[in-house]
């Protein structure tokens, strides 16, 4: 979902690129503009191989899912939130690479109600993001280590809120929420029922944004992490509320309180974003829509989306 924003925004500032991805991608999806790598960055000599020559990288590499989800996998989760992201950087600087951009999460942060960038090692990740939390939290770390024995100057991190929008993972086995809602509310589940009361507050941020603000963190070399998100809080039930008010049909909503709704405020502070001119574009609603819209017209390009938990 962010790579293919980050590609198209690439492509705009005429970069060469090369991707490497386990997606099966069809003659449509492609572009004569990207050389394509299928290859599993689990292992150190396919990170090489596709750092070979390159003068950016641009690590998106990682696994999302629900709460459920994490429960049920933990073992996944922190397998591929770690190795690809360990074996990269090592590639990386093995490979001469001037520039790289590791992307973690606001998984990292505890539960404070506002996710400060310096006050992350203060806690530790909810259990909620325990695996994957720790698992990039590893990877930060290793940033972190590289930059003070190889004098590495242009490292960076950037940690995304919750992400949305075209090419989300919309799979019923672990997509997110609003990915999730958005499939359900489409196929025309009635009475639509929602984990938890509604009352749970999330930070929300267009896919596109996110690219954006990737781009510009490399740009302005923006030292330390920085988080990308929108800075505003909303709750699961004005989520929902936008959503309905996209779509023709109005499923009856049932809050079932008997399931986790997980931690009560995850909101990012983005005051460090601000202050590079990095914010969000889009807004909740209009993102929404196009994401919405997307969905209906290209939901069966997904077939070949690579699922960790399938495998």
């Amino acid at each position: 979902m962010i790579g293919r924003a980050l590609t198209k925004q690439l492509l705009q500032k005429g970069a060469s690129l090369r991707i490497a991805t386990l997606d099966k991608l069809s003659p449509n999806q492609k572009d004569n503009r990207i050389e394509y790598r299928i290859t599993d960055l689990k292992y150190l000599s396919n990170c090489e191989a596709v750092c070979d020559g390159i003068d950016i990288v641009f690590q998106l590499v990682g696994t999302t899912g629900s709460p459920a989800t994490a429960k049920e996998h933990p073992g996944t989760f922190f397998l591929q939130n770690l190795l690809p992201n360990i074996n990269m950087l090592e590639a990386a600087w093995n490979s001469g690479v001037s520039h790289y951009l590791y992307t973690s999460t606001y998984g990292v942060y505890g539960t404070n109600p506002v996710m400060i960038e310096d006050k992350m090692w203060d806690t530790y990740p909810s259990d909620a993001d325990k695996y994957a939390g720790w698992a990039k939290r590893m990877g930060e770390l290793q940033i972190e280590a590289y930059s003070k024995e190889h004098n590495w100057d242009y490292l960076y991190i950037v940690r995304p809120a919750n992400v949305y929008g075209p090419y989300a993972n919309f799979s019923p086995l672990d997509s997110m929420v609003v990915a999730s809602l958005i499939r359900r509310v489409v196929n025309g589940e009635d009475p639509l029922v929602v984990w938890g009361d509604g009352s749970a507050v999330r930070d929300f941020i267009h896919c596109d944004d996110v690219a954006l603000g990737m781009i510009k963190t490399v740009e302005e070399d923006v030292k330390g992490p920085i988080n990308l998100g929108s800075g505003k809080g909303t709750t699961i039930k004005e989520l929902i509320e936008v959503i309905l008010d996209s779509v023709p049909n109005k499923p009856e909503i049932k809050w079932d309180q008997s399931k986790p709704k997980g931690d009560d405020i995850r909101v990012l502070d983005t005051t460090k974003a601000y202050s590079y001119g990095i914010r969000p574009r889009k807004s909740l609603s209009d993102g929404i829509k196009e994401t919405i819209n997307w969905y209906k017209e290209n939901h069966l390009q997904l077939n070949g989306k690579y699922n960790a938990f399938e495998i």
